[in-house]
């Protein structure tokens, strides 16, 4: 059986600005992706919270959701996800009760521990340096506002309380693997960033407790896709990515960046190496080239689910890169109906 056909397909969004191009802009690349993906069949569409920072646009994330949500009818949309330390629990559980409220049946709400920004950005959030460490007890005071409502129960999510609404554990490092198969969640591995997901998708198999939630493991992994008509168009395309973690990389981040010719007159060999290993599960190339890498990715992390995130100048080539996704995908499927 083909991992393609049997495996879906999401995507990640970041709302990124473009350089010359504004927030508004983003928003509505957004809309457009998302209405373009559904008539594709993928089936998720997550957005992430950033703050501060330059080229990303999608830190009021519930209020994006909600505006992709609107626009579409068939896919799931959610959270890639909510920083969990930055926000109250209750506050979360009243956004999230409000979209499923408002689309019943489509919302996810994945979470991560990380400030999702620098330390000056996690002050004016009110977080203090170790708030990470009390995600756990935050996710139960916060799973606890969508139980039923309890008599006598002095503080409620309304709307919130009693819905049903699917809570992932999102993470870049061993310890959401772990928090997620303790307590029966599904876990995504934030690979676009942080490519060694392999060992912690093994660990979260190998520790799953069956729960009322998940009866068996569910992982997904993130993946940079930068798919273009030929291997050639594709690496030129990519330097926008990497030009991306090079300003990341110099402290200095930039809004999405035309492609250049000439990467390596970008920056120096020590820089090289780490875009190279931020980015070392970035799949980039012609179709032939994408099938066969993301099949290798599929067959190596025993992936459940890919989500994809792409970073392109041109909106135009976004939306052909996730059309050559889903074409590889649908030639699986007819290949292997036949």
């Amino acid at each position: 059986m083909s991992a393609l056909a049997s495996v879906p397909f999401s995507v990640l969004d970041l709302a990124p600005i473009v350089a010359g191009k504004t927030a508004a802009d983003a928003f509505r690349s957004t809309v457009d992706l998302a209405c373009h993906v559904e008539r594709l069949g993928y089936r998720r569409y997550w957005l992430a919270e950033h703050h501060n920072i330059n080229g990303i646009a999608s830190s009021a994330t519930a209020v994006l959701i909600g505006l992709v949500a609107s626009h579409t009818q068939t896919l799931r949309v959610g959270s890639g996800g909510i920083m969990l330390p930055n926000h109250a629990p209750l506050i979360i559980a009243e956004q999230f009760g409000t979209l499923e409220t408002l689309y019943p049946g489509r919302i996810d709400l994945g979470l991560g521990r990380a400030p999702g920004s620098d330390g000056a950005t996690q002050h004016a959030l009110r977080r203090g340096p170790r708030s990470g460490l009390e995600f756990p007890q935050l996710l139960d005071e916060l799973r606890g506002f969508f139980a039923p409502e309890r008599p006598g129960q002095p503080v409620r999510a309304i709307p919130g309380a009693g819905l049903d609404i699917p809570i992932w554990l999102l993470g870049s490092s061993d310890f959401s693997a772990r928090l997620a198969a303790e307590l029966g969640l599904p876990f995504s591995f934030a690979g676009h960033f942080s490519p060694e997901g392999m060992a912690a998708m093994r660990l979260y198999r190998h520790l799953f407790k069956p729960s009322a939630t998940l009866a068996k493991p569910y992982a997904m992994i993130g993946v940079p896709v930068i798919a273009a008509p030929t291997d050639e168009e594709a690496q030129f395309l990519s330097s926008t990515q990497q030009l991306k973690f090079l300003s990341l990389i110099r402290g200095n981040r930039l809004q999405l960046q035309p492609p250049v010719q000439d990467i390596d007159n970008h920056w120096n060999e020590m820089e090289r190496a780490a875009v190279a290993q931020r980015l070392g599960a970035s799949i980039v190339g012609g179709p032939e080239t994408v099938k066969r890498k993301l099949e290798a990715l599929i067959a190596q992390t025993e992936a459940d689910e890919v989500m994809i995130v792409s970073d392109f100048y041109e909106h135009a080539h976004r939306l052909r890169s996730y059309e050559i996704v889903a074409n590889l995908k649908q030639d699986a499927v007819a290949a292997q109906a036949a």
